[in-house]
């Protein structure tokens, strides 16, 4: 079972603008404070951005995408249009995605990193 998943950032702060918002709306909070990354989840860390280890730049992964669980379509809706407000860009405008099963309801973005993230309910709602 995964136990957190990182993405990385050239611009922690760039980040923080964009995901403390988002991570704030899905019910995740910051539960640790480094300069290097931004550490996200209710009790313990399973989402983080940081600046590569290796000091090399930081790239998004062509085909690599993290989603996130919403509560309902509201919630989907409400992910899309703020990532859009803080400096996303339009990876997918917030629908149902029958392909993937017929109550899959999702939108995606890239964070200002070119990272791609989701969020998605099974809702009806």
């Amino acid at each position: 079972m995964i136990h957190h998943v990182s993405v990385g950032s050239n611009d922690i702060e760039r980040a923080r603008a964009f995901y403390d918002p988002l991570m704030a709306l899905l019910g995740y909070r910051s539960v640790r404070d480094y300069p290097h990354s931004l550490d996200y989840g209710v009790n313990d860390v399973i989402f983080s951005v940081e600046t590569p280890v290796n000091g090399e730049a930081a790239s998004a992964g062509n085909g690599v995408h993290i989603c996130f669980e919403a509560g309902d379509r509201e919630a989907v809706r409400e992910f899309h249009r703020l990532a859009l407000e803080l400096g996303g860009t339009d990876a997918g405008a917030p629908g149902v995605r029958p392909n993937y099963d017929a109550h899959y309801y999702g939108a995606f973005v890239f964070d200002p990193d070119g990272n791609k993230v989701e969020a998605v309910t099974l809702s009806a709602k």
